[in-house]
């Protein structure tokens, strides 16, 4: 595994538009220590988001991770990339040639995704420990690793977002037409989710049950929005009268339906490059 891992490695570091986007994708999500020095200062009305309680354990689990989650494009692109160049450079058949199985060639694709999450993770963990310790209200060890489940969340979101892209890359061939492919097929459930909840089955729990099992939308499942949480925001919907209970929890449930569509993914690119005339 290390040797295929390796070679995986080797061919994205010696692309250049992988290897900035890899770096600016690390670089980017440094950022967000940023927002802590964000203030709005008009008249009396007076905002510091560190002083919002976003950086406080263990919110700042499910905030970073959030965040995080968003910039996840970036890496998108190499994944795409890196499965479309070894058409485009014929490295795929190289391989093949110097002796690498089909099965492990798509092995080491997958290797190099949980890499790219487990990475992304630990960096995530590290920073938001950093910032917590800096910013949070409350640093007693119980509340600094309760709501450690969105970093787990977190890392089998990207695993199942990168297979996607993985499998586009080796259903498309082209990194632009995959990209484009993501793209329409995160409209085509926006549209099929506003037609169940809006057309179908209005005002009920049915449409929100039956989109959970989409690919896209069972991602977004496992990270719900983290801002209508914070205090002032919970303030502004009691005084508007609005006291609709959300559920921020991860759930087994949706960890499971990302994880069957990981393997799916996997599973198909496996078949096509078995089945494809390389």
């Amino acid at each position: 595994m290390k040797r295929l891992l390796a070679i995986e490695l080797q061919k994205i570091w010696k692309n250049r538009a992988s290897r900035i986007l890899t770096i600016s994708y690390f670089v980017i999500l440094s950022f967000i220590a940023l927002i802590a020095s964000i203030k709005f200062d008009i008249g009396n009305f007076k905002i510091h988001f560190a002083e919002m309680g976003i950086f406080n354990f263990p919110f700042i689990w499910h905030f970073n991770t959030y965040i995080a989650a968003i910039l996840k494009f970036f890496l998108a692109i190499v994944i795409v990339s890196m499965m479309a160049n070894e058409y485009s450079y014929g490295t795929l058949k190289q391989n093949l040639i110097d002796g690498m199985s089909k099965q492990e060639f798509v092995l080491s694709k997958f290797l190099t995704v949980i890499l790219f999450a487990f990475t992304s993770t630990v960096f995530i963990f590290i920073m938001s420990l950093l910032l917590g310790y800096s910013f949070s209200s409350y640093t007693e060890l119980s509340i600094v690793f309760s709501g450690l489940e969105y970093l787990l969340a977190y890392f089998i979101k990207l695993v199942g977002f990168f297979s996607f892209c993985l499998f586009l890359g080796v259903l498309v061939k082209r990194s632009a037409f995959a990209i484009g492919f993501l793209f329409v097929w995160n409209i085509i459930e926006g549209i099929a989710k506003g037609i169940l909840t809006f057309k179908i089955f209005p005002k009920s729990e049915t449409a929100a049950q039956i989109m959970q099992f989409f690919p896209l939308e069972a991602m977004s499942n496992l990270i719900v929005e983290p801002f209508t949480r914070l205090s002032i925001i919970k303030s502004i919907k009691t005084t508007i009268g609005d006291n609709d209970i959300k559920d921020y929890d991860v759930h087994f449930t949706s960890l499971l339906i990302v994880l069957a569509w990981t393997a799916l993914f996997i599973f198909l690119s496996y078949k096509i490059i078995k089945k494809r005339d390389l």
